[in-house]
């Protein structure tokens, strides 16, 4: 690594992100309140500027959630969690329109002397509720996004319609990888996604399958350390029609491979096994 390579990591560390929190009924009016916070920002002292800018009570305990679909379940963050570090994992039509999308956002929660949650009067939700869905009805409003499933053995209920569907919805948010269980479903986009940096093979390293978004490096990186503890050469089968992007996953596959075996340090192993893919094609169509 060199001196360019971690002053360019430093200056990305230190790059200033927009997070728009929705405070919800703590700041009536305020719909969203914008909050500068770097890579390494706690949610601690995101909730700390948000005090400030809306001056709320400080002798209150207020929390960060995270959720991923209107209505949808909402995730609390710790006070040593990064908000920013999270967002960077939303998809990037979420990223591009966060200011008028359902879905992708952070919440601002007040915390009961119990631990649970405070979430308003009832009433008020329940008025907020009906005059979006007269709003929806009426076409001011988009339908609200099916819940997608990341694993469709937990589909409730599992047909070939309803696999499709959530196929179809997974792949209109640039979500091209689906589990069943612990085989990989790939649709191929037909171009290129940001996700198969070294961002994402950090992030994917000796990870259980399931616990991430599914991607296909989880299943290299499963392949490979089941390897070493087990002491077993293991095998990863790729099936598909012509044109599904057998090769193409086959690559990622490789170049996860190399990267978690070479840790960093430059070597041509893996260009010297990608070169021979095209060898391996023509003998095996023959």
């Amino acid at each position: 690594m060199s001196v360019n390579d971690v002053g360019g990591r430093r200056r990305f560390e230190d790059s200033e992100f927009t997070l728009h929190i929705y405070p919800g009924s703590i700041a009536e009016g305020t719909i969203y309140c914008p909050i500068t916070a770097r890579k390494t920002s706690t949610a601690a002292e995101v909730i700390e500027s948000l005090i400030n800018k809306l001056q709320l009570e400080k002798t209150k305990c207020y929390v960060l959630a995270e959720v991923k679909e209107f209505g949808g379940e909402e995730w609390i963050l710790n006070p040593t969690d990064c908000p920013v570090q999270r967002m960077m994992l939303w998809p990037r039509l979420a990223l591009e329109n966060r200011i008028s999308s359902e879905d992708y956002r952070f919440l601002l929660r007040e915390k009961n002397l119990d631990g649970s949650i405070h979430y308003g009067s009832l009433q008020s939700w329940l008025r907020v509720t009906e005059e979006r869905r007269r709003m929806v009805e009426r076409g001011f409003l988009p339908q609200p996004q099916q819940k997608d499933y990341d694993d469709l053995c937990g589909l409730p209920d599992l047909n070939e319609k309803t696999l499709l569907e959530n196929l179809r919805n997974r792949f209109k948010q640039e979500k091209i990888y689906t589990y069943v269980g612990s085989i990989l479903i790939v649709i191929n986009p037909f171009k290129f996604l940001p996700i198969y940096n070294p961002k994402y093979v950090k992030m994917y390293d000796n990870h259980q399958l399931g616990k991430l978004e599914p991607h296909i490096y989880a299943v290299a990186d499963v392949a490979y350390h089941a390897m070493l503890q087990r002491k077993k050469n293991q095998c990863i089968v790729i099936s598909g029609e012509s044109g599904s992007g057998k090769t193409q996953s086959t690559n990622f596959l490789i170049h996860h491979l190399t990267a978690l075996s070479q840790k960093g340090f430059a070597s041509g192993v893996e260009q010297i096994i990608l070169g021979a893919g095209p060898v391996l094609e023509v003998r095996w169509k023959r």
